[in-house]
Parts: C-alpha cells; structure tokens; sequence
C-alpha cells in the first residue's frame, strides 16, 4: 500500500447500493483505493464491474451509500459535479472522440475550457501526452484516420491532459481487434509504473498479473473476493472465484 498524506484513500466506497429496477447491482460495496494503487476489477458478465466503475464518477447515480474522491464527498450535480469528474480520467470501450476535431484539438479541448489553461499551454502538454502514448505522429489528423487502438491510446492523452487524480478504465480494450489490445495495456503499464491511481475493469488477466497491486473479484453485485494478483490467480479462496478463473484460465 502507498501512503496517505492525510490518512485518507484517494477513493472511498462505503455501503455503495445501485438497483436497476428490481435489479440489485451494486451490493454493499466496501472499497478503498490507495494513492498510486492499481485495482483490477474482474468477475463474470453482469456481476457489476461496469455500474461500479461508472459510479466512482456518477455517470451512475448511487442510491444508497456514499462515495469519496480525496476526502470529499461526490456532489449530485452541478458545478461542483463538474469539478470534481475533471478529478477523475475515464476511458471506455468506445473511444467518445470528437469526430470532427483533430486528435490534438480532442486532446487540447479540456484542458482550455475546464482547467482554463491557455491554449499555448495545452498545446505543449498534449504533444508532450501524444508522445507518451505513441501516437505524437497522428497529433493533426481526425480520428476516422486512426486504428481503434491508436484513438483509444489518443483517449487515454484526453484523459491525462485533465491531470486527474484517479483514472477509471471500462473494458478499455474489449473493443479492438486482437493485434491492438497489447498497445493499449502497454501504455496501461506504463502509467501504472509511473504511479496513477487506476480502476480497471478488464478481461485481460495478463494486465492484471502485470501492472495490479490488488484484483478486485466481484460477482452478483458483490466484492466476492479482493487480493493481491499473485494469491488471486493461484490460490484464490471462495468457489466463485475459483470456477471463475478454471473457465477462462484454461483457454
């Protein structure tokens, strides 16, 4: 574990409930994520990994339970709402870049209105970020011109151009061909050992053996089982995790 400055985690989810209808999701979850922790988030389809990380940022409102970010509570709405998802990166499977701004233009854009930096600043950043994910050559083009994971990697700049505190990754490579998965965790890797505190939800177990310091298990809306990724993938405890790991472990 890292340390806390202020003997706070940097995300805290104390008692978290979500029910889709009459669908319960999120069941009780207790979670903390350290500065500089890497969290994977592993589990079956359906078992809430999606709707947990969605929530770190209230894309999916909660309904019972409380959420923090470095100590502060997540706001329901408004400015302070807006302030704080800037806190918080996220990348999904689906790239949300701007069709019709260039790859520097989607990178820039956050910085300038929300962080209010000038757009010389920006700039340099951005480029400075497109080199860092391997895509500094692709800086003036739009994104339709780019490979899935050349515009996730791009995703991933937009993200740290905002200089979040946390980042959240959705199944950030179930999108892409095979052949472009190992691009996107390379760069996961990379932030990983620079030290950013990152929530992944992945099927990727190579990454989670790779660049995690614990491996969350949930299944049924619950956290079944949460360990470092050495103990979890050889001697997981509960039978759920167990079935879980000989189903995909052995392909």
């Amino acid at each position: 574990m890292t340390s806390r400055p202020n003997g706070e985690p940097l995300v805290r989810l104390s008692g978290v409930n979500k029910w889709f209808g009459e669908l319960h999701v999120l069941q009780d979850i207790d979670l903390e994520i350290d500065r500089g922790e890497v969290v994977v988030v592993i589990g079956p389809s359906g078992s809430g990994k999606s709707t947990l990380c969605r929530a770190i940022n209230r894309l999916e409102p909660i309904d019972k339970g409380q959420i923090t970010i470095d100590g502060a509570l997540l706001p329901e709405e408004g400015k302070e709402l807006a302030r704080l998802r800037a806190d918080v990166g996220m990348v999904f499977q689906s790239f949300n870049l701007f069709a019709h701004k260039t790859v520097l233009e989607n990178v820039v854009l956050g910085p300038v209105k929300v962080r209010k930096k000038s757009k010389a600043e920006a700039e340099s950043r951005a480029r400075e970020l497109l080199e860092r994910v391997g895509v500094a050559s692709q800086a003036d083009k739009y994104p339709a011109q780019l490979s899935g994971g050349q515009q996730q990697r791009v995703a991933i700049a937009r993200a740290l151009a905002m200089e979040p505190k946390v980042m959240l990754f959705d199944e950030p490579t179930s999108a892409l061909d095979p052949e472009m998965i190992n691009e996107v965790l390379d760069v996961m890797v990379g932030l990983a050992k620079d030290g950013m505190t990152m929530v992944v939800v992945t099927h990727e177990m190579g990454f989670a053996r790779r660049a995690a310091n614990r491996v969350v298990f949930m299944d049924g809306g619950r956290v079944v089982e949460t360990a470092d990724p050495e103990t979890f993938f050889t001697r997981p405890e509960s039978d759920r995790a167990k079935d879980f790991l000989s189903k995909i472990l052995t392909h």
